[in-house]
């Protein structure tokens, strides 16, 4: 049996569809992220071709738009969305963008540059953060914020994993240029441990990490509800612990996770900072 894993709500390293989102948007977050994770799992399959991987992906999007067959399991997790999407007006682009990076990784999609990096975090993590803020009718000066908080989160989510995708899924998320400035090779992320290289590589990607996080600093201070600027002020908290234990354990030889303490102490810590943020207030220009 290949090792195949999938995550549930539970594993994630940020809130999904958590209580400090309002009780009339949790059903259309959950269904939202029930398209992203059976998307996520099929490109993720081992036991999938690359042609399997693409036709099942092109099946869920089909579903999406309402053409899939009733009886077809794409339709029975898409349709829910569907329904929720043109109850809210959104656009369905904030769910289709991920499908182009599942696509990426069922194609194990070589990534030469950082820039590549982040394009791919474009269409991976990006429309999870512009679906909350359209949901919640935030103003689209949110957006480039939220993106560079969901680009961090998404490739902390890439270190973490970084063995297993490279060993399980061929699939490897850093680009070939952090690679030769290190002089660590791909294959070196299959090891036992890191070697002092490669911790240094994954310091400098945290590093960068931390850039994006400062980008993203001002997204709670302009971000109009509550309940949202507390749900990102604790993805901020949750992101920093992640950052840090990475940063002190071995990538390749430690379970790096979120315990409950660590979701405890980043959600009292979130909602304090969410409720003591004083909100500035935006135009379509901006600030």
């Amino acid at each position: 049996m290949s090792d195949m894993r999938h995550k549930q709500q539970k594993d994630e390293n940020f809130p999904v569809a958590s209580f400090l989102l309002g009780k009339e948007n949790r059903k259309i977050v959950t269904a939202y992220y029930n398209f992203a994770r059976y998307g996520d799992d099929i490109a993720d399959n081992p036991d999938l071709s690359e042609a399997e991987k693409t036709k099942r992906l092109e099946q869920l999007e089909q579903a999406l738009y309402g053409k899939a067959g009733r009886e077809t399991e794409a339709h029975q997790i898409a349709e829910p969305l569907r329904k929720a999407f043109i109850a809210e007006n959104l656009s369905f682009s904030l769910a289709s963008d991920l499908l182009t990076a599942f696509r990426q990784d069922a194609a194990c999609f070589h990534y030469e540059t950082w820039g590549q990096l982040m394009a791919y975090c474009q269409h991976s993590a990006a429309p999870v953060g512009r679906f909350l803020l359209a949901l919640h009718n935030e103003n689209p000066s949110t957006y480039l914020p939220a993106n560079a908080l969901c680009a961090a989160l998404q490739i902390v989510n890439h270190v973490q994993d970084l063995k297993y995708d490279a060993k399980t899924l061929k699939r490897v998320y850093i680009p070939d240029e952090l690679f030769r400035r290190f002089d660590v090779s791909p294959s070196a992320l299959t090891r036992a441990k890191s070697s002092k290289a490669l911790k240094l590589l994954v310091k400098e990607i945290m590093f960068r990490v931390r850039g994006l996080m400062e980008d993203a600093a001002i997204l709670p201070s302009i971000v109009r509800n509550l309940r949202l600027r507390l749900e990102i002020c604790v993805i901020f908290s949750l992101t920093n612990i992640m950052v840090k234990k990475i940063l002190k354990g071995d990538v390749l030889t430690d379970t790096i996770r979120l315990n409950k303490r660590d979701w405890f102490c980043a959600t009292i810590g979130g909602i304090c900072r969410g409720l003591l943020t004083r909100h500035k207030t935006l135009t379509n220009k901006g600030l």
